[in-house]
């Protein structure tokens, strides 16, 4: 049983396992199950995330006008040719975009970690997708080791944006994407915590300041920067690049951060963009005086 990035990373070296493969040992002691049905609970997942992918790049638009569209802007883009950061980004932006675009419209997703962070993981893993040949079970494996560092966010800080802002969503997210996107690129578990690491100091201190208190404005466009970053922190991290700061020491720092965090300032939909006066218009304009 592992609890800290430590023991995850000791533990996959000295029993010589993937992170993924980690993960699935721990799920399998901890429930009881065999390894077929702890892996088909996982592949269930994809097929979620998937599904979520595709309708999103189709066209969705949310109840209130908010959000909607962006996806297809975005594909539209992509197939321009016209794209400054390389298709792997963009690619992941679309992906993260359609998926939160669903959520937003009451669609079905998966929450990795939670509903208004569930883009970046899937953003990510279907860019890869797209641009690189990636199996089933590549894919599979890439939520199980994303999982296993999000088990470790959830136990040891807050994955909640009223608890710890959006740092503990969007940031978690964006640090759990680069970790299984490491792994996946054929890097060893320290540099899947180093890029664990870089993405989550590039987040700390992000607010959650939902306009009228949805998840759309700007939650759908903040899985698409985490999706930028968790590439961006994999890239550094199979470059050799190694975070000062332990994966362990950032995920306690995060965590001190959202407790002296202002309520404001944490998913209450009264500060930051939220608090602006066109946020403020946009609210009475969906719930009137209520």
């Amino acid at each position: 049983m592992f609890n800290s990035i430590d023991q995850l990373v000791e533990t996959a070296a000295t029993q010589e396992k993937s992170i993924a493969d980690v993960m699935i040992s721990q799920e399998m002691e901890v429930t009881g199950r065999s390894y077929l049905d702890v892996y088909k609970d996982m592949e269930r997942n994809l097929e979620v995330m998937e599904s979520a992918v595709e309708e999103g790049v189709g066209g969705v638009t949310s109840t209130t006008g908010l959000t909607g569209m962006d996806a297809v802007k975005m594909q539209k883009y992509i197939d321009s040719g016209k794209g400054l950061s390389g298709d792997l980004t963009l690619y992941a932006i679309a992906h993260a975009v359609s998926t939160n675009e669903v959520n937003a419209a009451m669609g079905k997703i998966c929450a990795t970690p939670t509903a208004g962070s569930a883009g970046v993981v899937p953003g990510v893993l279907f860019a890869m997708k797209e641009k690189h040949d990636v199996s089933r079970e590549d894919m599979v494996k890439f939520l199980f080791t994303s999982g296993a560092f999000g088990f470790v966010v959830a136990n040891n800080a807050s994955i909640s944006g009223a608890a710890g802002g959006c740092q503990a969503e969007v940031g978690s997210a964006s640090a759990m994407a680069a970790a299984a996107l490491v792994e996946m690129a054929g890097g060893t578990p320290e540099m899947s915590a180093h890029g664990f690491a870089i993405a989550l100091k590039n987040m700390l201190g992000l607010v959650c300041d939902p306009v009228a208190g949805l998840v759309e404005v700007p939650c759908v466009k903040r899985n698409a920067a985490g999706a930028s970053n968790a590439l961006t922190a994999a890239d550094m991290s199979l470059a050799g690049i190694e975070s000062r700061i332990p994966a362990d020491e950032v995920l306690e720092a995060m965590y001190k951060i959202g407790l002296t965090m202002p309520s404001a300032l944490r998913e209450t939909g009264r500060g930051g963009l939220a608090g602006t006066p066109t946020g403020q218009r946009l609210k009475q304009e969906i719930f009137g005086g209520q």
